[in-house]
C-alpha cells in the first residue's frame, strides 16, 4: 500500500469501519461517510470484480452494471496486478456463504 494512503486519518476511518457489526451498520454509516454516488461507484466496481471473476466478457459486465470498459479494464488490472485485496475478500465471502448453507440444511 502506498506510504500516501497510510495515515493516522486513513488508519482511524479503517478502525472506524472495521468496528460495524452488521449490514445495517454499514448502511448507517457509510450513508453518513460517503454521497450516494461514491457508494453507488465502490459497489459497482466490486460487482465488476466479482462478474470478471466468473469469466463474464466486458460486454455483459458493461450490460449488467452499467460500468464503462475504462472501469471494467481498471478493475481487472487490479485484479490481475494489484494487492490481491479482491481476491482476500472473495475467499471469505465464498467461505461465508458455505457455511450459511450447510447451517440451513
Amino acid at each position: 500500500m502506498s506510504k500516501k494512503l497510510r495515515t493516522e486519518a486513513v488508519d482511524h476511518l479503517f478502525d472506524a469501519i472495521l468496528s460495524l457489526r452488521d449490514r445495517e451498520e454499514c448502511y448507517t454509516f457509510f450513508e453518513d461517510v460517503c454521497t450516494v454516488n461514491e457508494l453507488l461507484s465502490f459497489s459497482q466496481r466490486f460487482e465488476v470484480a466479482r462478474m470478471l471473476r466468473e469469466q463474464k466478457t466486458y460486454l455483459e459486465i458493461a450490460e449488467k452494471t452499467g460500468a464503462s470498459t475504462a472501469t471494467i479494464s481498471r478493475v481487472n488490472r487490479a485484479l490481475n496486478y494489484g494487492n490481491d485485496g479482491y481476491d482476500m475478500v472473495f475467499a471469505r465471502i465464498g467461505k461465508q456463504n458455505a457455511s450459511d448453507q450447510q447451517a440451513d440444511s
